[in-house]
């Protein structure tokens, strides 16, 4: 049986790493960067971070997000690791479903499992697999890995492209409740691959005018679905993904992603075979064409709120915002805007901040009193020495 439970806003939050690095630039350091912006957003208080996988185009550069995850674990605390996602069409499912639950033994718990069939067509095409097929061999493929995953008994499966013969895994996942989520763009084949295993939904292109347009179609197809499979639907589940880049004032913000923004828009306009970049020209209409748009926010954190709520009564609720990775400004205003999101937006829907406040109000109003106490206490002591010395 699905349900839903309607929220203002994310409650978790975390980034969407592809990663977008400009081609021509020195890729070790670039996945350097990485790695240390997964750090920093440990040390931030970021839930989750999600690392892609892509073979081709030279600028989303990790082969392989379990390697990554491997790296990025020895070096964090308490951020959790997934997939983002994981071409299932590339992969035997066995194999995948293998090195997930070492990795999650690895981690003691801190991973996720994102799949999707594959977002470049220069990859499928480079192995000899047909774009057309691909969402049908991320279904078949999803369900031989949630069979191993769920199920004690041997697992036999067959299709013209992978076959299961009494397949186990050695190992359990260490988690109880090992978590699976489905990549979402703007075809409904996401939705309901994840409303019939009853995974959770990565809406990747949530900010988009198209994603926008379907969000709440998106989440119609992952009821219905689950409805029919006996699953459940859960928004605490559904991760909405979107660029931001923030500062303390517009400008601020406008001037700092001169850096890069037109690098990130050419990619897409020139090679990724992905409709998410404005088709504009010049910084000034690029920066006003995103915001306009609403498909991400240069702006400030007020900008990052309000996009926030939008998305949430667009969608009806869901649990988690990830922001978009990507190389818009340089390296240290890239960490500022991290921080400016855990420190002044991230409170705005956690409610961390609401205790603190009303501590500190209450203090406020009943200052005269206190103020009056504490005098009085002083101009006792005073009196008690002197009492002494006489």
């Amino acid at each position: 049986m699905s349900q839903s439970t309607p929220q203002a806003g994310p409650r978790r939050f975390g980034v969407f790493l592809a990663p977008f690095h400009p081609s021509g630039q020195n890729p070790t350091l670039a996945l350097e960067r990485d790695l240390e912006l997964i750090v920093h957003l440990d040390k931030l208080g970021f839930d989750e971070a999600w690392i892609g996988e892509h073979h081709s185009a030279g600028y989303e550069i990790i082969a392989s997000p379990e390697v990554f995850i491997a790296v990025a674990a020895e070096r964090t605390k308490h951020i959790r690791l997934g997939t983002g996602v994981s071409s299932l069409p590339y992969h035997h499912p066995l194999i995948l479903a293998d090195r997930m639950v070492l990795l999650d033994h690895l981690t003691r718990g801190r991973v996720m499992m994102g799949v999707g069939p594959g977002s470049l067509p220069s990859d499928a095409h480079m192995m000899g697999i047909e774009v057309a097929r691909q969402r049908e061999m991320m279904e078949e493929s999803l369900e031989a890995i949630m069979l191993l995953l769920r199920s004690d008994e041997p697992v036999t499966y067959k299709t013209d492209w992978f076959e299961l013969r009494d397949a186990r895994l050695q190992l359990r996942p260490y988690q109880r409740d090992f978590e699976v989520a489905v990549a979402a763009m703007i075809s409904p084949s996401g939705p309901m691959a994840a409303g019939r295993f009853g995974c959770g939904l990565l809406s990747i292109g949530a900010t988009q005018r198209k994603g926008f347009d379907v969000l709440g179609l998106h989440w119609g197809v992952m009821r219905e679905r689950a409805e029919q499979y006996g699953t459940v639907a859960d928004r605490d589940a559904w991760r909405l993904v979107g660029p931001m880049h923030i500062a303390e004032t517009r400008e601020q913000a406008a001037r700092d992603v001169d850096f890069g923004l037109a690098d990130w828009v050419k990619y897409f306009q020139e090679v990724a075979a992905l409709p998410i970049a404005p088709d504009t020209a010049g910084h000034e209409e690029l920066v006003d064409a995103i915001n306009a748009s609403g498909f991400g926010v240069i702006g400030t954190p007020d900008d990052a709120i309000a996009q926030l709520r939008r998305l949430a009564d667009q969608s009806g609720g869901y649990g988690t915002y990830l922001v978009m990775a990507q190389d818009w400004a340089d390296r240290a205003q890239t960490l500022r805007s991290y921080e400016l999101l855990a420190r002044e937006v991230m409170p705005a829907f956690q409610n961390s901040a609401v205790t603190t406040q009303a501590s500190r109000d209450w203090a406020a109003t009943h200052r005269p009193e206190f103020i009056g106490q504490a005098g009085a206490a002083i101009t006792a002591q005073f009196e008690r020495h002197a009492q002494e010395k006489r």
